[in-house]
């Protein structure tokens, strides 16, 4: 998790409740001139804590309080291709099944989108106290996953994140280094099992009780059904980014499968080009 305090703010406590979370490499640390953009500041005023998200394509997230709540609030640019209203959407439906976070306000106008959600407990599985029990944590990100994706209902989701939405809404968007990349990739391995998919399964998006279990999840912008090593191929990888190489296969024996070397290279393949 990346946490930049505003000037005059404490310094963020690693036990707090955490919210939004970037992913590999979307997300960054404002530099000390950074400005919070005016509809955060508009939506919380002078209630906002930190930033604790800044990504490429310009969305922005800080944490703060909205009456007696603490929340995160989000901010994604007009015509970026991030999706709050999506993610509204979404996170309204999985909370039903799962520990999400619950969406407090969300608006939009000409300055773009502003989303604003409850503060989940538990702290992010990348905290400092994370990050030196790698084993611990790792265990409970491929646990937790299994648990997610045994939780959220297949029949009834009204969500798609199939290989064929993916590559048809990239080649929509019109990178041309994606495009590029789509037209390298090759045709899908058969679907193993259809589960309803998180979307951005890796740590930072996972949340940890004091005892190393997993309590909630966040970023559930793209959830939808998939073939479960969508997700799986992707969180497994997400461990070598934050805790550093040789723990896949702990993940892969804590969500209870063996690695498919063919479904792993092809999902990591398609996140990369899309």
């Amino acid at each position: 998790m990346v946490v930049s305090p505003l000037p005059g703010a404490a310094a963020p406590d690693s036990g707090a409740p955490v919210g939004w979370h970037g992913a590999r490499s979307l997300a960054g640390e404002p530099d000390a001139s950074f400005v919070v953009p005016e509809p955060l500041r508009r939506r919380l005023g002078n209630d906002i804590d930190a930033v604790v998200w800044v990504n490429e394509v310009g969305g922005v997230t800080v944490r703060g309080r909205l009456g007696d709540d603490r929340v995160f609030a989000k901010w994604a640019p007009r015509d970026s291709e991030l999706d709050l209203a999506a993610e509204a959407v979404r996170l309204g439906w999985a909370s039903g099944f799962v520990c999400a976070p619950a969406v407090l306000d969300y608006s939009s106008d000409d300055d773009g989108e502003v989303l604003v959600t409850r503060a989940l407990p538990g702290t992010n599985a990348v905290t400092k106290r994370w990050r030196a029990e790698p084993e611990t944590a790792v265990r409970a990100l491929g646990k937790g996953l299994r648990r997610l994706h045994d939780a959220l209902p297949v029949a009834g989701c009204p969500f798609d994140w199939s290989v064929a939405q993916r590559i048809e809404r990239s080649r929509a968007q019109g990178i041309p280094e994606h495009v590029a990349a789509l037209d390298r990739l090759g045709e899908a391995p058969a679907v193993d099992t259809l589960v309803v998919c998180h979307g951005d399964a890796c740590a930072p998006n996972t949340l940890l009780d004091d005892d190393g279990v997993v309590v909630g999840y966040v970023d559930l912008g793209r959830m939808g059904v998939a073939d479960r090593w969508a997700d799986i191929a992707i969180g497994a990888w997400s461990t070598e980014w934050n805790y550093g190489p040789g723990y896949d296969a702990l993940y892969y024996e804590a969500y209870g499968v063996e690695p498919d070397q063919e479904r792993i290279a092809y999902y990591r393949a398609l996140w990369d080009a899309t």
